[in-house]
This record gives structure tokens, C-alpha cells and sequence, in this order.
């Protein structure tokens, strides 16, 4: 099959090196310096579970150039960028394309379904920590690459959504079709979210949440935060996400840390609105408190936000 990925920061160019190197056809969308550099030298890849390698040639190209019709398009930019993918999509998906959006905000997929009528859109998440070290090199901090994805609605289930997991795990990432894609994008989004929450309010690595101590136990009351409002979204958690996602977060590298707080250490967008902000908003919605969200939201500016986008 012919494979896209929008977007070829630490998601996506994992996916897209990982699944070249494998002799899949893939191509990746990139901008800018990491673009130029990739279509001059490769994708360099440095990673704890295979080493250090580089993938040349590398197909990618800019939204601009693309110009072929792919049966898969994994959807990998920031959430705040998502909008500006739905024309490039809308021109180069054919009529059975399938779209696995890879995002940290939950409920992704079933926005882009609406903007993308004619498609199957799925949800989907990624556990994954890695991230662009310069330009054409992408520097991976652990050695989990899941990526768990499906529909929403048993009716829209294709049999091409298990040849895209045959060839994540022919690409040495373990690919799973979920039966319950909610629960599961929630749970990833019960790690990410409380993390790079974490990330901001402390201004911390992992290392810091490994160790016993405040930023940890916040971590776990944000965890728990969560649990609560899926309970009240009817959403039920098949695993204990205090001790899974602790489990996740001690197998990291001390020196990982969130693309969100990245990104507001450097002054660009950020995604605070969706994985931060979006919580308290939830649980206003259903009437669930998450005091410590709240405390949060507000040392970013929640109020203010609100007032502005009214």
C-alpha cells in the first residue's frame, strides 16, 4: 500500500523512517530546513532500540509538491495545525483512502470525520518519545513505539485497517486495531495530558516525575482527575492508569520531555488548549471537579483564553 505522513517531527518521521527502512512506500510531508535537509542527505534516525542509522533516499515532500494518491494517511502534525491539512487531504485522498489521525488531543478523529465526509477518518494515538534533534535528524529517548487506531462505529471497520497493522509490525512498530479506540485514545491522552501539565507547571523532565516526591504525586492527582471524568463520560479504563502510565513514564529517559513544553519554551504554538485547557472545559461539561487542572489552566492564562476566543 501507498502510505502518507503529514507532519515529520518525532511522531511522524518515526513512523515514516521506521516504515521506509522496511521497504514500505512511504512518503513524508515536512517544511522548511528539516525538509531540505532530508531530501538532500535522509531521514538520520538515533534511536535506543535500533541505534543510529540513516534512511537515503527518503521520499518527502512539501503539502505543495505531493503528488500522488495514498491509500493510508497517518495525520501527525501539533493539534493546532490540523485545520490546514483537511484541503491537502481533500485534494489527494482517493475514495477509499483511510486517515489515522496521530495526535496528542483526544477526539480528533471524530472532528476531521466531519470535515472529511467522503473518507474514513479513524482515531487514533501513539506512544512514542522523540523528537526533531536538528533538522533531518529525528532523536528517539525510549524504546516504545505503539500505535493503537480504529473507528468509532463497528460498521465502519475495513480489513485494510489489519494490513496497516501487518506492516507497522513488519516496520518493527507494534500496530494495534482497537475495538474500543475511546477508551484507548483516552488512556493515552490520561498519560499525555497529566505529563506535559507537569512539564509546564514545574518546568521538569521525566526525570524529576521518576523520582518520589511533588511532582510525581501531582502527576498521579492529574491521572486521577482524569479517571474521573471518563467514568462520567460512560468511558471505562480496562487497566489500572495510575500504574500503567507510571510504567510508561519510569521506562523513559530522565532527559525526555513534552513536544508542549518545547514548544512554549521556545515561543511557538503550543497545544495547551487541547491538552490542558480541554480538561477543565470537560469537566465543566459533565460536572466533574479537577481542582488541579484548574490551578493549572490558570497559571497559563485559562480565563484569559476564554475571553479572548469569545
Amino acid at each position: 500500500m501507498k502510505y502518507l505522513v503529514i507532519g515529520a517531527g518525532g511522531t511522524g518521521g518515526s513512523i515514516g523512517g521506521f516504515m521506509t527502512e522496511a521497504g514500505k512506500d512511504v512518503t513524508v510531508i515536512a517544511r522548511g530546513k528539516h525538509l531540505a535537509a532530508i531530501q538532500k542527505n535522509g531521514l538520520k534516525m538515533e534511536t535506543t532500540c535500533k541505534g543510529n542509522y540513516t534512511i537515503c533516499p527518503m521520499k518527502a515532500w512539501d503539502m505543495e509538491h505531493y503528488l500522488e494518491q495514498p491509500d493510508v494517511i497517518f495525520n501527525c502534525v501539533k493539534g493546532y495545525s490540523l485545520e490546514d491539512t483537511i484541503p491537502f487531504i481533500k485534494r489527494v485522498a482517493h475514495k477509499d483512502t483511510v486517515v489515522i489521525p496521530i495526535l496528542n488531543i483526544y477526539g480528533t478523529g471524530g472532528s476531521m470525520q466531519e470535515l472529511l465526509p467522503d473518507l474514513l477518518v479513524t482515531d487514533g494515538c501513539i506512544y512514542i518519545a522523540a523528537e526533531i534533534k536538528e533538522p533531518g535528524t529525528i532523536l528517539q529517548t525510549g524504546d516504545i513505539f505503539r500505535v493503537v487506531y480504529g473507528v468509532r462505529k463497528p460498521e465502519e471497520y475495513r480489513p485494510v485497517l489489519e494490513q496497516v497493522a501487518s506492516d507497522l509490525k513488519d516496520s518493527g512498530i507494534t500496530g494495534i486495531v482497537s475495538d474500543n479506540i475511546r477508551r484507548d485514545a483516552l488512556q493515552k491522552f490520561s498519560y499525555v495530558s497529566p505529563m506535559a501539565a507537569c512539564g509546564v507547571y514545574y518546568d521538569i523532565n521525566a526525570g524529576a516525575a521518576q523520582q518520589k516526591g511533588k511532582v510525581r504525586d501531582t502527576f498521579i492527582t492529574l491521572m486521577r482527575e482524569i479517571d474521573a471524568l471518563a467514568q462520567a463520560m460512560q468511558i471505562y479504563f480496562a487497566v489500572d492508569i495510575v500504574e500503567t502510565n507510571l510504567k510508561i513514564l519510569d521506562n523513559l529517559s530522565p532527559i525526555a520531555s513534552t513536544s508542549m513544553q518545547r514548544d512554549l519554551k521556545q515561543g511557538k504554538n503550543s497545544e495547551i488548549d487541547g491538552l490542558i485547557f480541554e480538561v477543565v472545559r470537560l469537566g465543566r461539561q459533565y460536572g466533574v471537579h479537577v481542582p488541579t487542572y484548574e490551578m493549572i489552566a490558570e497559571k497559563f492564562g485559562f480565563t484569559q483564553h476564554i475571553q479572548n476566543r469569545l
